[in-house]
């Protein structure tokens, strides 16, 4: 089936413009007959014990799944990386019982950033058990085959990647060679001088 987001809001189901409240209804039905979104965990509690949880969740996990798979395509490196640890906190404060703080407001700001351009189609596979993407596709996409293909008709110069490489391991030589190797018994500099 095909999801089609606008802003990071599911919007369509195969194509088919389609309400919130019917689109989690027709995933939770679909997704759920392959038993997708059945979540057994433990959990630590605000107040320090641990309990066991038990979900069925299908419509959740099949969005959930497809979401991340679009924001993979449309943020940037440095964005996608900021929005995991932004998310943990958002979903720890959810939990926590403070909606209503000024931190919600603040990372809810962040959160709705980073959607300006997390809109596309993602196409997923339902099995047992499991949702797979297997299709994407977004004209915000960040990702340029020709870019990236490894290929001879490939855009990338190879060669400038030698000497981001050097400059990029330099501080890690630097620091091998002043810490790290003469702690192993290493005695030689390999430092031009």
């Amino acid at each position: 089936m095909e999801i089609t987001f606008q802003h990071g809001i599911p919007v369509a189901l195969n194509g088919e413009e389609i309400d919130a409240v019917a689109l989690i209804e027709t995933l939770n039905k679909v997704a759920g007959t392959y038993g997708i979104g059945r979540i057994d965990h433990i959990e630590n509690r605000l107040v320090g014990i641990k309990s066991r949880e038990v979900y069925e969740a299908p419509a959740a996990v099949v969005l959930h799944t497809a979401h991340q798979a679009l924001e993979s395509l449309t943020l940037s490196r440095d964005q996608a990386r900021f929005k995991e640890v932004v998310s943990a906190e958002y979903a720890r404060l959810i939990y926590n019982g403070q909606w209503y703080s000024a931190l919600h407001q603040d990372l809810a700001a962040y959160v709705q950033s980073t959607q300006r351009f997390v809109s596309g189609v993602i196409r997923v596979k339902l099995s047992q058990g499991r949702c797979a993407i297997v299709g994407r596709k977004s004209e915000h996409s960040l990702y340029n085959h020709s870019l990236a293909t490894y290929d001879s008709g490939d855009q990338f110069d190879h060669n400038a990647a030698l000497g981001f490489i050097k400059l990029w391991g330099l501080p890690l030589t630097t620091q091998a060679q002043a810490q790290l190797l003469p702690a192993v018994g290493f005695e030689g500099n390999l430092l031009h001088e």
